[in-house]
């Protein structure tokens, strides 16, 4: 059984320590940049935009989280939730703690009006692609996920406004 509570200060090192263990597992394992100091002052600090849920089994144990933040549809004109990251520890996957993180957001959604809760999957993770499926979750067919980072955010940040093009 899954107990799933809002994430509190003290749950930072343990929801860092699952940020660097979800970036090996998706293969970039020296890719996290996030330190304590800023996970707190992005969660905690007066008007949060990012929000952390967790998962404990029943004896209070830390088995999970989920890291998400609000999102706008245009069309909807309504808010939803965007899932960022996901992460059930290895030796507690299958118990659970997925699927009730999903289903916790899923009712927020759905108690507050929102319209959807979306996320990314990586196109080699069959696990969690199947592990969707099943709860009735389908992939957005035609889409494809654009970013602007590092060099390439900077260089297109500075270069000079045209009208029109």
């Amino acid at each position: 059984m899954s107990v799933i509570r809002p994430a509190t200060a003290s749950d930072v090192p343990a929801i860092l320590q699952m940020i660097h263990d979800l970036a090996i597992y998706e293969k970039e394992p020296d890719a996290v940049r996030n330190t304590p100091e800023m996970l707190t002052a992005a969660l905690f600090c007066e008007q949060p935009s990012v929000f952390a849920t967790m998962a404990e089994n029943e004896a209070g144990d830390v088995q999970g989280f989920a890291v998400w933040f609000l999102n706008y549809s245009t069309w909807e004109g309504v808010h939803g939730i965007y899932l960022e990251d996901l992460y059930v520890t290895p030796d507690s996957r299958g118990e659970g703690h997925g699927k009730a993180l999903l289903q916790y957001l899923a009712d927020t959604a759905v108690e507050r009006g929102y319209a959807r809760v979306e996320w990314s999957v990586l196109d080699w993770n069959e696990p969690s692609i199947n592990f969707y499926r099943k709860l009735g979750a389908v992939p957005m067919d035609g889409w494809s996920t654009f970013r602007l980072t590092g060099s390439a955010l900077e260089a297109f940040a500075r270069q000079e406004a045209r009208v029109g093009g």
